[in-house]
């Protein structure tokens, strides 16, 4: 992919006790506030997003806002399932 700047650094979002190699997310922060991300299992494909985008998604993550995609998940920080279906 010609168009992702070769000189990228990036982060990998594990958990600090995940060992392999995953898959993880990985993203970097390119110049013109561009966003990168990748999975490690496919790191050919990248989506790209404006740093405004990402800072309104990590926002709407720390309200909450994503908390149904995980209802129900075991092993999910946070979240307590109470059976019936509510948060």
């Amino acid at each position: 992919m010609s168009d992702i700047p070769a000189n990228l650094t990036w982060e990998r979002a594990a958990p600090p006790e995940a060992t392999g190699p995953g898959p993880w997310i990985e993203l970097a922060f390119g110049d013109n506030d561009l966003v990168y991300i990748r999975e490690t299992s496919d790191p050919e494909t990248v989506v790209t997003t404006t740093q405004k985008k990402w800072d309104a998604f990590v926002l709407g993550v720390q309200a909450g806002e994503f908390d149904h995609f995980v209802e129900g998940v075991e092993g999910v920080e946070g979240l307590e399932d109470s059976g019936d279906g509510s948060p």
